[in-house]
């Protein structure tokens, strides 16, 4: 029983959240005693390397149409690809594109689907699969009967795995549908590791006073090579742009490291950044919500505390 996998290159390029979801795929594929196929659309910088993270097969569909995304045409693709190959799960990222995608590819294959899973799936009795709920409170277990099953995967789940290996390289041309949608136009941060994807972020709130203070987190950040965040009131206010805003209504995360400056720790803004495997708070009121939630807390004045911690890591560092 093969595994299909889509592998997201965003302007041709493959990002972390990709070597997962193939390392996923290959561990999956091993369970069921099957090989991992990935599927990569559009152009791509080198697609035999996914090889080395998992893939034995590497399905290349060279259309140019495929370099913007559709979901309407990237579905029928992947669904065509899973039914020539006889494959019984589908997985992918719990992206943006995974999240338009994943319920147009279960009603083309008729499959169960489960998005945002957090684990390999428990296979001794049956097809079972976990995944955070109740803003990452809790976890619920979902048993998937169909035949073929569809998954998403979160980032910062499954650590990549590079092994090392070389895939088959097919490259194809498809018979695609007609685009239903048109790009007019697409504004993309690049420079910075994007926050679904970073492994340390460093947050603040409103508890910078204002926007002229920001220089003190930023240093902060550069020094841990971390990437920026903040909360919504900050993004509201035009502190800081509003792709940075992570929380319940803007961007969840789980980095490996989370440090929150200045944030009170409201439920919403937790519920986007809890799962975070290291929470440090940095915050003068020991009553702040955020501290029932945090690993490591510092009670004092953020325009203290932050100086003195960048300034000791740059001295641990040697700089």
């Amino acid at each position: 029983m093969s595994v299909l996998v889509y592998a997201e290159s965003p302007d041709g390029q493959f990002k972390k959240s990709t070597f997962e979801v193939v390392s996923y795929g290959k561990k999956l594929a091993n369970q069921l005693g099957g090989e991992c196929i990935v599927f990569v659309g559009g152009s791509a910088n080198n697609p035999s390397q996914l090889g080395s993270w998992g893939g034995d097969v590497i399905i290349h569909a060279q259309n140019s149409d495929l370099d913007q995304f559709d979901d309407s045409q990237y579905a029928t693709a992947i669904a065509a690809l899973a039914n020539e190959r006889n494959v019984s799960v589908v997985v992918m990222s719990a992206s943006a594109r995974g999240k338009a995608l994943l319920g147009k590819v279960a009603i083309k294959l008729n499959a169960g689907s489960v998005s945002g899973v957090n684990s390999l799936p428990d296979l001794s009795s049956g097809f079972q699969v976990s995944k955070s709920v109740f803003s990452g409170k809790a976890f619920a277990t979902y048993s998937i009967d169909t035949t073929v099953k569809v998954l998403s995967l979160m980032s910062n789940s499954i650590p990549p795995e590079e092994l090392n290996g070389k895939g088959e390289m097919i490259e194809i041309e498809l018979d695609l549908p007609a685009r239903k949608t048109k790009i007019i136009d697409k504004e993309i941060v690049k420079g910075k590791t994007p926050l679904p994807e970073a492994e340390l972020v460093v947050s603040a709130g409103r508890g910078m006073k204002g926007p002229e203070n920001w220089g003190i987190v930023e240093e902060l950040a550069e020094t841990i090579g971390a990437t920026m965040a903040c909360s919504r009131p900050v993004a509201d206010a035009d502190w800081r742009p509003h792709h940075e805003h992570v929380g319940q209504t803007g961007v969840a995360i789980r980095p490996n490291l989370y440090i929150a400056i200045g944030i009170s720790g409201a439920i919403q803004h937790l519920a986007g950044v809890n799962n975070s495997k290291v929470i440090v708070v940095i915050n003068k009121d020991p009553e702040a919500p955020f501290f029932k939630a945090a690993d490591y807390g510092v009670v004092g004045d953020l325009f203290e505390v932050v100086p003195k911690l960048t300034e000791a890591i740059n001295k641990y560092k040697g700089n």
